[in-house]
């Protein structure tokens, strides 16, 4: 059984997801940052850079953003976008002009350092799609295995898309009757006419200046449009306003689920004692081995160690223990940490690859649990294994 606990005070809000007393994901909002990923802006172009194949846009804030021309030429790919592409064939010039207006969306917030990332590629999520204006192309989650399912899906997209629009069919639409997924198509079309008509309205205006369009929903309003269609049974908030907006999505969405306010919420499962564990770099596993977890701006490293575990058989049996119990810790803690980008894992060498085989069928296994999108690229030539995983809160 899974419960949503809302615990808000005057610095933050903890935003947390247990299931059998146990925490499996936490998130946090602050009041006082503002949050622009997922939202949409008319952007003015104020410089094209050809050296770096990427432009800077004025979107009204402070500091300008940055676009790269993956994210401005058409998707080539329903599985990979542009990741592959070959962008020397490319000339930004040729798509960007300074003082040019153009409708760009937020895919990662500004920094101390760097403006925000954008991408002219709009994606506008509902509950059970994600609408793609202007895109060619119709993909389902992975995690939707029945091909039977696969199909009646595709088809209703298919059959109700209107035409130019691409979509992602989201999990949560795996077994929905299909007059509910219409719904959901409807008012994301909605949302997106109403962009496209207040831009065209605008242009015609001569009024083309950088404004917002549509704002992103908020952390924990995103997480219960994810959650209500799974096994989440009660939601506690210790805050009147939350209890109203909850009270309020539950409502736009016609679901019902127990809502309740409760103080004290971080005294119920001991979730005060399961948070200060969060904070730790080192995390022990049962056998004595132990995990570390250091995140840096470019990626995370995460290193497997031995600890006090001194097996009981052979080395190679004593480190593939240690390597088993890592990686079924590891795979709870990115999903715990809501760990993204790029990810490196240094096990223990094993020298027998059939085990190392074994350990990515195991971390496949395990982050199957994990409700983002993980890609394992496999052992380097380093022996380090590589992935990648896209945080929960973000509209990619």
């Amino acid at each position: 059984m899974q419960e949503l606990l809302v615990n808000t005070n005057n610095e933050k809000t903890n935003i947390l997801l247990v299931e059998n007393g146990k925490l499996i994901e936490k998130y946090e909002e602050q009041p006082e940052q503002e949050r622009l990923e997922g939202n949409i802006y008319i952007g003015i172009v104020e410089n094209v850079l050809p050296g770096m194949q990427a432009a800077f846009v004025n979107i009204g804030k402070e500091k300008n953003t940055f676009i790269h021309i993956r994210d401005v030429i058409p998707k080539v790919s329903s599985e990979t976008g542009n990741k592959n592409e070959n962008f020397e064939k490319y000339d930004i010039k040729d798509y960007l002009k300074p003082k040019m207006p153009i409708l760009v969306q937020i895919r990662k917030d500004s920094t101390n350092k760097k403006g925000a990332r954008i991408s002219a590629h709009l994606s506008i999520p509902g509950r059970f799609i994600v609408l793609m204006p202007n895109e060619k192309f119709v993909t389902i989650s992975q995690k939707i295995n029945d091909e039977h399912e696969r199909e009646r899906l595709k088809n209703i997209l298919k059959n109700n898309l209107p035409k130019g629009h691409g979509a992602i069919i989201r999990t949560s639409a795996e077994n929905q009757k299909e007059e509910e997924i219409l719904k959901d198509i409807q008012k994301i079309i909605n949302i997106s006419k109403k962009i496209q008509d207040e831009y065209n309205s605008l242009k015609q205006k001569n009024l083309l200046n950088p404004k917002l369009l549509y704002k992103s929903e908020g952390i924990l309003e995103k997480i219960i449009t994810d959650l209500i269609d799974q096994d989440l049974q009660k939601i506690y908030v210790d805050n009147k306003e939350v209890y109203d907006s909850v009270n309020k999505k539950l409502k736009e969405e016609n679901k019902q689920i127990s809502v309740q306010i409760e103080e004290n919420i971080l005294n119920k499962y001991d979730l005060k004692t399961q948070l200060e564990q969060l904070e730790n770099r080192k995390i022990w596993l049962k056998c004595g081995g132990f995990i570390t977890i250091d995140k840096t701006e470019a990626l995370t490293a995460i290193d497997v160690n031995s600890g006090k575990y001194t097996g009981k058989k052979d080395l190679e049996q004593t480190i593939f223990t240690v390597n088993k119990e890592a990686t079924i810790e590891i795979a709870k803690q990115l999903r715990l940490r809501d760990i993204g980008g790029i990810i490196i894992i240094d096990y223990i060498d094993m020298q027998n690859k059939e085990n190392e085989e074994k350990i990515i069928e195991l971390l496949k296994e395990n982050l199957k649990k994990d409700r983002s999108k993980t890609q394992i690229a496999g052992f380097s030539k380093l022996n380090l294994l590589e992935m990648t995983r896209k945080h929960m809160c973000s509209n990619d």
